[in-house]
């Protein structure tokens, strides 16, 4: 018997379909895999074509996969500050925060960013796992006073450095007036949308969350192309080069239900993010606090690997972790991977003792070309402070 290395991903009414499915198909999806749920467009060909037109220019994403969790009613604030070890008293109307969902234990349920709407309005943009559920079984059980729906709402992502200039186009200059993860409402063409400066590169970048997305998804996807077309916009899938370069983790592989904050790099020095000081009981509290008081065994860490190309990781080339080695023993694993074109060298976040997590510790890793020299590194690898996002260039900054 032989091994396909490349079977296909059926199309079929069981997978769900984003809002721009039809639309985003139409520009020659190569893969598909599937995220809530749903189809999501992975690749349209060339994963390092796209890395670089995101580095230069800018692409539009298809990312309605990235489901809704509402909450509203008189207990919402209440509630949502409850699920996350994050202290949202902090979080102002018209502000988006990065949390963690903890469970009872202090694992990592899912990693979503949160939108606060109103006072008792909010949003968990989720990545890949089934909070809805959770969320709704919690509010049962406590019986508080809220309403958990997953609305109509399909987010895409606008990311590149030109991607301030197709906003500009769309929604005039004020929308330069957006903070770094902040959110406005705005209404476009006759559609309802939620457009905040956030998005899955550590490039500058905005999210436009499209209300009535059933009914208006092709409608602003043909919308944003157009306005895009003078900026040389191309429709990529998710760069994970570049998300792995600017140390952003992906629920699923380099955390997950049995993973702590702590032990990928939240919480010890990150303090914001698992706030064990608040007033709010929030899950998993307990846990987490005697995690912190009894510390970890192991960590993630970034690594450099020697030998061949491990490819882009979103072009099914890392089919499983990277076992990691001290000698003969095997210690960990690389848990994503991929070839940096611009550092020209593989990177990678790995799960390693403490005793291996300094910089400059030797490891061997085995990639899918056999056992390779590998070596412990600060991550994130481009940009550590973060500053491409965060900061709109001159000429924007004085639009």
């Amino acid at each position: 018997m032989a091994v396909n290395d490349h079977p296909g991903i059926m199309l079929y009414s069981r997978i769900r379909k984003s809002p721009y499915f039809y639309a985003s198909r139409k520009h020659g999806v190569q893969l598909y895999s599937t995220y809530n749920h749903t189809y999501h467009p992975r690749h349209y060909g060339d994963p390092i074509e796209e890395y670089w037109h995101l580095l230069n220019a800018v692409t539009l994403w298809d990312v309605g996969v990235e489901k809704q969790v509402e909450i509203t009613g008189p207990d919402a604030f209440e509630f949502t500050n409850m699920l996350v070890p994050r202290d949202l008293t902090k979080c102002k109307v018209g502000q988006c925060k990065y949390v963690f969902v903890t469970g009872e234990d202090g694992g990592i349920l899912n990693d979503p960013v949160l939108l606060r709407l109103g006072e008792n309005h909010l949003w968990l943009s989720l990545a890949d796992s089934d909070i809805l559920l959770w969320a709704r079984g919690v509010a049962y059980k406590l019986g508080m006073n809220v309403q958990i729906s997953e609305p109509d709402v399909g987010p895409m992502q606008i990311q590149g450095p030109k991607s301030k200039d197709v906003m500009v186009d769309l929604f005039g200059d004020s929308i330069l007036e957006v903070p770094y993860y902040y959110a406005v409402e705005k209404e476009l063409d006759g559609m309802d949308v939620v457009v905040s400066r956030t998005g899955y590169t550590s490039e500058l970048g905005y999210e436009v969350y499209l209300r009535n997305a059933s009914r208006d998804g092709v409608k602003l996807w043909d919308t944003v192309l157009q306005a895009g077309e003078p900026h040389d916009l191309k429709v990529i899938g998710p760069c994970h080069i570049r998300r792995i370069e600017g140390g952003i983790l992906a629920l699923g592989c380099d955390m997950w239900y049995e993973t702590n904050p702590f032990e990928v790099g939240y919480g010890f020095e990150n303090t914001w993010m698992v706030d064990l000081e608040q007033e709010a009981d929030f899950i998993g509290k307990d846990a987490l606090r005697k995690i912190r008081d009894q510390g970890i065994s192991r960590k993630l860490v970034g690594v450099e690997m020697g030998g061949p190309s491990v490819g882009s990781y979103n072009d099914g080339a890392m089919i499983d972790v990277f076992p990691v080695y001290d000698g003969d023993r095997r210690i960990g694993e690389v848990t994503s991977a991929c070839h940096s074109p611009r550092l020209e060298r593989n990177i990678g976040f790995a799960f390693v003792p403490l005793s291996h997590q300094d910089y400059g510790t030797e490891l061997v890793v085995e990639t899918q070309h056999g056992k390779q020299d590998a070596v412990v590194v600060e991550k994130p690898f481009v940009d550590p402070q973060k500053e491409t996002p965060k900061h709109l260039d001159q000429d924007a900054a004085s639009a």
